[in-house]
């Protein structure tokens, strides 16, 4: 039956739309509010001549279609399928993970903040997201020197005889040794949140509103806190400038070039623009479709959904999406469409924030791509290194010998393909012999159909670790695949003579060549491979120091009574470290799979030589 003909017989209700290929691969999913109307769109000649369509249509090879009740159900199937499938031509946010928030729980005994990168629904307030940890960190820095609430653990604080460090130079409140009320604590982490939702203003007209009642009651001394904490929320709220009367509102901005996407969502709360975040991704249909498909992803991945989204332009679902917003918030969602005035600005601001990211972006490419043409010619390379593998050994004497392997493309660290190895052959110090089981365990021929052949692998060291990995290769078959490089580490020059500290230049060697290429220091291709070398250093050396603390806390926990093989390995999952479970108070202990109240007493007890 053509497909034509198919259609025709489809039903004109709420639904999915699944396109296949000739090969059977779903490669896009849509929804509809009349399955036979949408799609028979698509096969009209007169209905759509969008080159994305006829691009996708020259793919389509059958379609299968699943009934929903309404317009709404078929909003959430189809976000859940496209996560089920990745089809090809669909937006898929998968940067999500990269992202970092702040977490509270306002009902914890003297709650604190803690910086985490899911969100479940656990009943806890998150704040955010912000586009790094660093950036996460240096929030709650600034926040725990207007808000002084606790640093630590609950059981490390109540475990302290005397106030810490943190307390003496005013960052915390000290709720452990009883010198805040939990009742005046609870304010604090109140006053915190209300903060973070961008609501200063609110604080400031509550903190003078405390400082007052306690001067009335004659309680000196919190008063003088609540006027220290309402002068550093003024110099904050100073800074601050209201771009929009109103509520919560998040902008939408949006940039096209070609099959690029670039999108912005600029975020105000309570009328100040408090940040922004940037999305980029490929896709080969309309415009129109990009935003709703980027708005629906977005917004049901458990993030804050203010009262107003406001849109660049008008797309085919709004309504619909409005009301699932709502349905998800708890409340009305306005997803608007401003033609003019501040709202209108703020959206043209935020599509030109677009456009810069993405040229941007373009400008960094370009500059990688000329690093990676660089370095290819000044080592005479087979091809340009579009992804660079480079290893590393760690080890000490022999004991928790790991390998490493960091993975760069287009001159940027690819960190979904970085690899550990736990070297499981090779007793004793033998730097070769690890390397070696490394490489067979990663150009194994199941491995490469997964993972494809690098264009050069860069070995730390110097000619010796070199010609080993080169006969190495050539042991599996793949000599000639991608090209070779070691990188040899500068050395201080011992020279008593000298009026200063001189060092060696960084050497890369090249096989077959016993001398070694000295790149200028400071020049950009040995810059790259050095940040990569340093960066395969630093994952080893993490990977190795976690099995060390693993062993460690192993040892100790063996001595401990009543713990047998089960429950160690359940301590291990659950803590992670020595230091986590020496912090535990006994109820955490006893919560453990296969822990009871005598044993969880004893592990408690035992870690503190009592």
């Amino acid at each position: 039956m053509l497909l034509e003909e198919k259609i025709q017989q489809f039903p004109a209700s709420p639904g999915v739309y699944l396109m296949r290929d000739a090969a059977g691969e779903i490669i896009y999913i849509g929804k509809a509010r009349s399955l036979r109307q949408r799609v028979g769109s698509y096969f009209k000649s007169s209905g759509d001549s969008r080159y994305h369509i006829k691009f996708l249509m020259a793919k389509v090879a059958d379609i299968e279609v699943v009934l929903t009740d309404t317009e709404k159900e078929a909003l959430l199937l189809e976000n859940t399928l496209i996560k089920q499938h990745h089809p090809r031509y669909n937006l898929d946010l998968k940067d999500d993970k990269t992202y970092f928030s702040l977490r509270i729980d306002p009902h914890e005994e003297f709650a604190r903040f803690t910086v985490v990168r899911k969100r479940p629904e656990d009943g806890a307030r998150y704040f955010g997201p912000y586009s790094s940890g660093s950036a996460a960190r240096e929030v709650l820095r600034q926040m725990v020197r207007m808000f002084p609430l606790r640093h630590y653990p609950l059981a490390t604080c109540m475990s302290r005889k005397r106030p810490c460090l943190y307390h003496q130079i005013g960052q915390c409140s000290a709720p452990c040794q009883g010198m805040i009320t939990r009742e005046a604590y609870a304010a604090l982490v109140t006053a915190a949140m209300l903060f973070l939702e961008g609501k200063g203003r609110q604080l400031v007209a509550e903190f003078k509103r405390r400082m007052s009642d306690a001067s009335e009651r004659m309680l000196y001394e919190e008063a003088a806190r609540w006027r220290n904490l309402l002068r550093s929320i003024e110099v904050t709220v100073e800074k601050q400038k209201v771009v929009l009367r109103g509520g919560d509102s998040d902008v939408a901005g949006f940039y096209r070039d070609g099959s690029r996407v670039e999108m912005a969502l600029m975020f105000i709360r309570s009328g100040i623009l408090t940040g922004s975040r940037l999305f980029s991704f490929s896709w080969e249909l309309d415009d129109a479709a990009a935003v709703t498909a980027f708005l629906q992803q977005y917004y049901t991945d458990a993030v804050f959904i203010p009262k107003e989204i406001l849109l660049p332009f008008d797309i085919d679902d709004r309504g619909a999406l409005a009301r699932l917003f709502g349905e998800l918030k708890g409340g009305r969602v306005s997803l608007l469409l401003p033609q003019r005035g501040t709202k209108r600005e703020l959206v043209d601001l935020a599509g030109r924030n677009a456009m810069a990211a993405c040229r941007e972006r373009d400008e960094m490419e370009a500059t990688a791509a000329a690093v990676l043409a660089d370095l290819s010619g000044r080592l005479h390379l087979g091809r340009i290194p579009n992804r660079i593998e480079c290893y590393d050994i760690s080890t000490i004497q022999g004991r928790f010998s790991v390998g490493s392997c960091v993975v760069f493309t287009q001159g940027k660290a690819d960190r979904r393909n970085y690899r550990h190895y736990r070297i499981r052959t090779v007793d004793g110090q033998d730097d070769f012999a690890m390397l070696r089981e490394v490489f067979l365990r990663r150009f194994r021929a199941d491995n490469i159909e997964k993972n494809a052949l690098p264009d050069l692998v860069v070995v730390d060291g110097g000619i010796g670790q070199l010609n080993a990995v080169q006969e190495i290769v050539a042991e599996l078959g793949l000599k000639g695949s991608f090209d070779l490089v070691s990188l040899a580490k500068s050395r201080v020059l011992h020279d008593a003579a000298a009026g200063e500290v001189r060092k060696s230049d960084e050497r890369v060697f090249l096989p077959g060549r016993k001398n070694p290429v000295v790149l200028r220091q400071s020049s950009a291709p040995l810059l790259l491979l050095a940040a990569i070398r340093d960066e395969a250093h630093r994952f080893a050396i993490g990977y190795h120091r976690k099995l060390r603390g693993k062993e460690g806390i192993a040892s100790v926990i063996e001595t401990l009574p009543g713990i047998g093989p089960k429950r160690r390995i359940a301590l291990l999952k659950h803590f992670g470290s020595l230091q986590r479970l020496k912090d535990a108070a006994v109820e955490e202990i006893q919560a453990v799979p296969g822990m009871n109240r005598t044993t969880a007493e004893a592990v408690y007890r035992g870690l503190r030589n009592d």
